[in-house]
């Protein structure tokens, strides 16, 4: 059998390429080493709550087309990200606003906050910043930069703040106005139902199997496909393209060597006689002493339905070949050996790289849904 695209992974980049596509009369088949569909915004009923078991996922974006697009597939509720970040015995609200100043000077107005601020920023004497904690300090002093910033960062990165280099954070949020808000954006929620309905509807009608890898998909199928794997005595399934959202080294097979990445590991907990275990379905714990960053409380996202409370807590955690990705490391060695796989994907032909992992580059949900969107034009124009 023929295809026009086979679809490797069905996390949000791929299942939105996949219904483009199939709604424009392409033929597509998507597969997943996972065993389940959704990526990292895999969500899972327990006891009438949906947990996100990848960390939690916020929808938020200043783009109607996008923010119109995914209300087809879910009814979204009105959630907004509201996070608590904790410091010993200290609460505070994010992102940094006058909620937080207030609590933290026991002061009431914006010029007082700002007075303060800038005190402290003068005091550190930081002209020009040559690490994140320089960085750091130029923006928000020394206050907010020992409570908020440092432990949670060096936990995040794995690193001291003085050896991370400065561009990590271009900018801190600061805002003089009692608001809570995380996101500025427009349009902001959570799917009713979990997002795993989402990509499940974007699938449908399109062929999905599930819990094999692409190499292992390709040999076992005998399949036909364009680039390093490429076989012209295949007789089995044949595919004129491939949209790839693995990882872009793990596609040449490291050969260059591996990009660096930041993992996560979740430890997950029911607590069956408790309904409110936190008050708020995100608590940054920001001390360094504190080996997590957080702990989400996901029966908050849609506003305390089912039955007890989930947990779970995120642990930073050092990546190596065969865990689970999460965060590029995009310092200079890494920039470098990206652009030297890129030229080689280049030259794959009919290997087209899409999403967070083929691109190696952090995206929020709607960003990968306008990457998608892209690249579906771009096919669609050159047909």
């Amino acid at each position: 059998m023929k295809y026009d695209y086979l679809i490797v992974g069905t996390g949000l980049f791929g299942a939105v390429f996949a219904h483009e596509m199939k709604k424009a009369g392409k033929s597509c088949l998507c597969i997943d080493k996972r065993t389940n569909v959704g990526g990292n915004i895999y969500t899972q009923e327990q006891n009438g709550i949906q947990v996100h078991k990848y960390g939690a996922h916020i929808f938020h974006t200043s783009n109607r087309k996008v923010w119109d697009y995914v209300n087809q597939f879910a009814e979204f509720n009105h959630y907004i990200n509201s996070p608590v970040a904790r410091y010993k015995d200290e609460l505070y609200n994010l992102p940094f606003n006058m909620n937080t100043f207030s609590r933290m000077w026991n002061i009431r107005t914006p010029k007082e906050a700002m007075e303060i601020i800038e005190k402290q920023k003068n005091d550190c004497k930081v002209e020009t910043p040559q690490n994140l904690e320089e960085q750091a300090l130029s923006l928000v002093g020394r206050d907010v930069y020992e409570k908020l910033v440092k432990g949670y960062t060096e936990k995040q990165w794995g690193r001291p703040c003085d050896e991370l280099p400065a561009f990590i954070i271009k900018r801190l949020p600061v805002r003089f106005t009692y608001d809570n808000n995380y996101f500025t954006d427009r349009y902001q929620g959570i799917p009713e139902g979990g997002y795993t309905a989402i990509i499940e509807k974007l699938l449908e009608g399109t062929p999905v199997q599930l819990g094999i890898s692409y190499e292992e998909f390709v040999e076992k199928q005998n399949a036909k496909v364009p680039g390093r794997l490429n076989r012209q005595d295949a007789e089995g399934p044949e595919f004129a393209k491939v949209v790839y959202t693995g990882m872009i080294d793990a596609y040449f097979d490291y050969c260059l060597g591996a990009l660096e990445w930041r993992s996560l590991r979740f430890e997950e907990e029911t607590l069956a006689d408790c309904d409110n275990y936190q008050g708020n379905a995100v608590v940054n714990y920001t001390e360094a002493e504190i080996p997590y960053t957080r702990i989400i409380e996901h029966r908050h996202f849609e506003f305390g339905k089912g039955e007890g409370t989930v947990i779970t807590k995120e642990y930073p955690a050092d990546w190596k070949q065969g865990d689970e990705p999460y965060y590029p490391i995009n310092d200079e060695r890494n920039g470098a050996l990206l652009a030297e796989y890129q030229k080689l994907a280049q030259e794959e032909g009919n290997v087209l790289f899409g999403g967070r992992l083929g691109q190696y580059r952090y995206y929020d949900m709607d960003k990968v849904i306008e990457a998608a969107f892209e690249l579906v034009d771009a096919e669609l124009a050159n047909v």
